[in-house]
């Protein structure tokens, strides 16, 4: 199998449009490893977090078992809330014992400082760091998907509460983003100076919202995290759940990487975002289907993906029951596919050859 530089990933992230795309995987440390399981067996999943030696060698167990082009660390995407003085169970899904709905609530919320937040996600970077062969991508709930579930209390179909409350008090809505907002600029400055090379802001809850709610609440949040984020040499991602009636204001974020989930085809999110890096979008749904379906699924994706940058990944997070053969068949598949001949081959049959994107713009140093 043929491998690709250690950094190809920041290479594409950063705007170049390589000629085989890097590849990792959402949820890519997770259950389906025998490895993990394994760790599982003796600690519980919030002890996995908070222990920055469990957290280290679960993110880079699928680096050494499959050879992934980035490592994404694992953690959880509720962890700042804990030193905001909130209390998560996970069941396994987040439960909020005491749901944020009163301007009451919303006030009692701590804005900690930037070193108060999760220390042990610090550690365990530079834990990673020093012994990952490929970059780390930091991560954190986008402020939207956090507060779908402080006022929610857990997880939801449609979350009915939560969308009710947004109208119902939009003016609390805002302090509560804010405080979020606030929250998440420091948690993610934290990771980037501990390490983190690249960021990724998912916002697993922006899809239940229409265009304008998004506008309102949920893309200005955002926009203020990846936007105080500016660092030349650290990309900016960010991926929302089934939000392809969103990608007019998705193109507006100020994020070098687009992540596409896989309800979307990666060509159709080209002429929406022509100047992005697109992340995606292989259902995951494939993995579990046999090699020769995995690998011509994977292809299509590829071929969906030329035109511009583009990083393999899947259209959502790695499925607990993915066998390794579906993993190995995706990542043979993508070192085997030449995007440059590829392209050529398409244009040679008479397709209109796609217009390279245009280069990423300057970005000014933000001292993180």
């Amino acid at each position: 199998m043929k491998g690709l530089p250690v950094s190809s990933y920041l290479e594409t992230a950063l705007g170049g449009n390589s000629a085989r795309a890097p590849v990792w995987m959402m949820r890519q440390a997770g259950r389906y490893l025998p490895e993990y399981r394994a760790v599982k067996e003796k600690y519980d999943f919030w002890t996995m977090c908070r222990t920055p030696e469990l957290a280290a060698e679960i993110t880079l167990q699928p680096v050494r078992r499959f050879g992934m082009d980035a490592a994404i660390l694992f953690s959880d995407i509720m962890t700042p809330l804990f030193d905001m003085g909130v209390q998560v169970d996970f069941t396994p899904a987040p439960v909020i014992a005491d749901p944020v709905r009163t301007a009451a609530d919303v006030r009692r919320l701590r804005v900690p400082e930037q070193d108060e937040i999760a220390p042990f996600v610090s550690a365990a970077i530079q834990l990673i760091r020093a012994d990952s062969p490929v970059p780390l991508i930091g991560f954190a709930a986008a402020p939207l998907t956090l507060a779908t579930y402080l006022v929610q209390g857990s997880g939801s179909k449609h979350f009915m509460e939560f969308r009710s409350w947004l109208r119902t008090d939009p003016a609390l809505a805002s302090e509560l983003l804010g405080k979020l907002t606030e929250v998440t600029i420091r948690y993610l400055r934290a990771q980037v100076a501990a390490g983190a090379q690249a960021v990724q802001l998912f916002d697993s809850w922006a899809g239940l919202h229409d265009i304008a709610s998004y506008r309102e609440f949920g893309a200005p949040s955002a926009a203020a995290v990846l936007g105080a984020l500016v660092r030349p040499e650290v990309p900016r991602g960010y991926f929302a759940v089934h939000a392809a009636h969103l990608m007019d204001a998705v193109a507006d974020l100020p994020a070098e990487i687009i992540g596409v989930d896989w309800r979307t085809p990666l060509r159709v999110a080209r002429t929406t975002c022509p100047t992005r890096v697109l992340q995606g979008n292989l259902d995951p749904a494939v993995l579990l289907a046999a090699p020769d379906v995995v690998r011509r699924e994977t292809e299509r994706v590829l071929r969906d993906g030329l035109g511009g940058p583009h990083i393999f990944n899947l259209g959502h997070g790695v499925d607990l029951h993915t066998p390794e053969a579906g993993v190995h068949a995706v990542l043979e598949a993508v070192r085997d596919f030449d995007r440059t001949a590829e392209a050529a081959h398409g244009a040679a049959d008479g397709a209109v050859a796609p217009t390279p994107p245009a280069a990423p713009n300057e970005r000014e140093v933000d001292a993180l």
